[in-house]
């Protein structure tokens, strides 16, 4: 990675690593850890005493040198293709991005009256897509949702199981299960957390709100 420093660090040495230290202002090597790991029940004992580092966190990476040091063996492996790392909410949506680039197309739900449809779109079974809605792809709908009426979905949109949307607008953004939007604003470049509602309570819509909602959240603009 040119920017180590934002990720664990791992230094090998004859094709062992030698030693892992997490966001380290002097990375001893450019190869970040991808965060992807396996574990025997050995790493519990690892973790027992570990006290917070000058971040104010508990380090996996510090458990791994645990392993290391303990002489208990240690594998790693090269990752040499594509990796996105996901540690902010923009590069979720950009992996979002990436993801939806591929989608492969199906209708497994019910379209309704008068809906436009453009793109590559993924529905599934269960969902309902009432009258004078636009979908616009790459974008895809998940399990039991209920969309519009009179709804634009964007390009780059993922949306979740069990999801109502009723009126407004939203794309490039990424709404989890059980949510309900029916604000009748624009939402854009967004994360909506799981079991989150979204209502107006305004007569003048702005236009556009971006959002990074957690679990269980209520929002009324």
């Amino acid at each position: 990675m040119k920017n180590p420093s934002s990720f664990g660090v791992a230094e090998v040495r004859d094709g062992k690593i030698a030693r892992l230290v997490e966001k380290p202002k002097v990375p001893p090597s450019d190869m970040a850890l991808v965060g992807v790991y396996m574990f025997h029940r050995s790493i519990f004992d690892a973790i027992e005493g570990l006290k917070p580092s000058w971040r104010g966190e508990l380090e996996i990476t510090e458990a791994i040198q645990r392993l290391i040091d303990r002489g208990l063996t240690v594998r790693s492996h090269l990752v040499s293709g594509w990796w996105k790392d996901t540690g902010k909410p923009e590069d979720i949506l950009e992996a979002n991005q990436l993801l939806l680039s591929d989608l492969n197309p199906f209708n497994k739900g019910r379209l309704e009256g008068d809906v436009t449809t453009t793109g590559k779109i993924a529905i599934e079974e269960g969902t309902v897509v009432k009258t004078k809605c636009t979908l616009r792809g790459p974008l895809i709908i998940g399990r039991n949702c209920e969309i519009g009426p009179e709804t634009y979905i964007g390009p780059y949109t993922s949306i979740g199981n069990n999801v109502a949307i009723k009126g407004g607008e939203i794309e490039n953004s990424i709404v989890l299960s059980d949510t309900v939007i029916e604000c009748g604003k624009r939402i854009v470049d967004s994360l909506i957390g799981k079991g989150s509602t979204i209502v107006s309570n305004e007569v003048n819509l702005p236009r556009g709100y971006k959002l990074i909602v957690g679990e269980n959240t209520f929002v009324s603009l």
